[in-house]
């Protein structure tokens, strides 16, 4: 047993607390958080024979094709009365081919292959779980673990397809190595074109990678590609974890885009949801089984009353088990490099955030607001991540700023390697909506991009897509408002507007890059000032994709004074790619 609990290094606060005396009141807290990850990584080793098989989990649930073309099925529905199988295959006849229960709630079901030795389920096949429960309800549901799902046209439900095509892509390039300056490409798939439609996986290999190229980025951020029935969520509303978005196109395409990156020498983040997941039932998590507490805690802990989502509940073992594999699956069977985790600030305490303002006062930081169910999970998370992939690249979206949250876990830290530094963008818009331009504090500018926790890395960004969505303005926008329309020409005279619009977005930027943080993030389209906001279609714009796009043909026209903003990002990166102020160590 000892030598199981030395899994982790005892943690070392020494460091910490050399840096920040303050911290040593709450030396227990630490430690407490520590303790639980060990336990919880000795549990593992006990009864899943160590975190390596727990989080291959992937391999066994949802539907699998074994060596004999026989096909294994295996859900988790604890509250289900019994489980069926239903598709295209078997011409939806409902109870055909029920599953046998498992101990633990687990459901199981072998299908074996046709007389001429073929997948009794073929390559592309509709299917649907069939859920019976306790209280006499029949339930038509998508499998938790499946790995594609499309719609439709005229539907407004997404179904499971079973993906098993006959020659999967393969990657070719290996992982780039981990950058030591780390310049993000935040990117949206399907906004990626200046038509007005959904672009594809295709289009952003052939037109998308090469501009990241030359602007210097070294990474990629993916918005939006865990599988959402609602377009306009941003990629938010999760229905199925381990499904690539069918919108953009197949999961080969992905891989083979991902790949394309790779040979480039970009690393290729994803944008990972664990924070909460989607209300839809026939098509997402929620009442998988009939229950309201299958993945979730049931309401209304399991509730978020902002965001109308359902809060996991990660004590349980088999949700953990969901989400690690689903960090497992991205990695390995896409090749991801990394995740950014979104909403971490929801995750971290009860409340939320909800309602809460933080002061830095650091016991807003621990005690019972704090859900440590799912900061170990973040903790275990993490250490899992950089265990099995040392070259793995973990950000966190915290608005709290949680002490010790990049710190190794070893330490008593959540282990991520870089928070968003999200205040500086915050101060931007601020300064250009409330301040003349004599007026400008150059103290208070500098104070903002500088104050961050020695020691633990921070992204900075003038801008992300929080500030280019329907309702505020990306800073361009804000700088040269209506004036972008008519006089971004070079055919005509400069005026005094687009001057300082032009110069201001270009030493906001790089004061940002260079003094906020030890990485830096672009939102796409954003490095050559590109105009307006971005608004999915929905029925308050009559479902219009005018603003769900980027138009890159902008650079394409020479007299437009777009491309000298391009060019600017791009000779901005290039120089931090020769002199790497990102990575150099702060001043004591």
């Amino acid at each position: 047993m000892a030598d199981r609990e030395d899994s982790v290094a005892i943690p070392e606060f020494s460091f910490l607390l050399q840096m920040d005396p303050y911290l040593k009141p709450y030396e227990k807290d630490f430690k407490r958080r520590y303790e639980l990850l060990q336990k919880q990584l000795v549990r593992l080793e006990e009864t899943e024979g160590g975190f390596d098989q727990f989080t291959s989990s992937y391999k066994n649930f949802g539907v699998h094709r074994q060596p004999d073309n026989s096909l294994l099925f295996l859900e988790w529905a604890p509250a289900a009365e019994a489980l069926f199988l239903t598709g295209d295959f078997n011409d939806w006849e409902k109870f055909s081919y029920p599953y046998t229960k498992k101990e633990f709630g687990k459901w199981e079901l072998i299908l074996p292959a046709k007389h001429d030795g073929t997948p009794a389920v073929g390559h592309n096949t509709r299917l649907k779980v069939v859920v019976h429960t306790k209280e006499g309800g029949r339930l038509y549901r998508i499998s938790p673990w499946a790995k594609y799902v499309n719609r439709e046209e005229k539907s407004i439900v997404y179904d499971w397809v079973h993906w098993d095509p006959p020659q999967p892509y393969t990657q070719i390039h290996p992982r780039p190595k981990k950058p030591t300056s780390l310049r993000i490409y935040e990117a949206h798939v399907g906004i990626a074109s200046p038509e007005g439609k959904v672009a594809s996986y295709t289009n952003f290999t052939t037109n998308v990678l090469p501009r990241i190229k030359d602007l210097g980025y070294n990474c990629i951020q993916l918005m939006a590609i865990m599988e959402h029935a609602y377009y306009a969520s941003f990629g938010y509303q999760v229905t199925s974890f381990f499904a690539a978005s069918s919108r953009y196109g197949t999961p080969e395409e992905l891989k083979r885009m991902i790949d394309a990156a790779h040979s480039m020498g970009i690393v290729v983040l994803l944008d990972v949801v664990h924070s909460h997941a989607s209300k839809n039932t026939e098509d997402g998590l929620n009442c998988f089984d009939g229950s309201d507490s299958c993945f979730f805690h049931s309401p209304p802990r399991g509730e978020h009353k902002l965001w109308g989502s359902r809060l996991f509940n990660y004590s349980s073992w088999e949700v953990q088990r969901f989400l690690l594999s689903n960090l497992r699956w991205w990695m390995e069977e896409y090749c991801f490099d990394g995740f950014r985790f979104d909403g971490i600030t929801s995750m971290l305490y009860h409340h939320h955030g909800i309602g809460t303002g933080f002061s830095g006062d650091y016991s807003e930081y621990f005690g019972l607001q704090v859900d440590e169910d799912s900061l170990v999970y973040l903790m275990l998370a993490n250490h899992i991540l950089h265990t099995l992939y040392p070259d793995c690249i973990t950000v966190a979206e915290d608005v709290s700023g949680m002490p010790a949250l990049c710190r190794g876990v070893e330490e008593g830290g959540l282990g991520f390697d870089y928070r968003l530094a999200m205040a500086i963008p915050d101060k931007w818009i601020q300064i250009l909506k409330e301040s003349k331009d004599e007026d400008w504090d150059m103290g208070d500018i500098v104070h903002t991009l500088t104050n961050r926790r020695y020691g633990e890395k921070c992204i900075a960004y003038a801008e992300s897509h929080d500030q280019a969505l329907v309702g505020d303005k990306s800073l361009a926008f804000w700088l040269m408002d209506k004036e972008m329309y008519t006089n971004m020409s070079s055919l005509i005279p400069m005026t005094a507007v687009i001057d300082r619009g032009m110069q201001l977005h270009k030493m906001i930027r790089l004061l940002t890059h260079a003094l906020g943080g030890e990485g830096y993030l672009n939102f796409i389209g954003n490095e050559f000032g590109h105009p307006e906001w971005l608004d999915f279609p929905r029925e308050g714009n009559n479902q219009s994709y005018h603003y769900a796009r980027r138009q890159f043909n902008l650079l394409e026209t020479d007299h437009l004074r777009y491309h000298q903003l391009y060019a600017f990002d791009r000779d901005m990166n290039r120089t931090e790619d020769q002199y790497g102020w990102l990575a150099a160590q702060p001043p004591l």
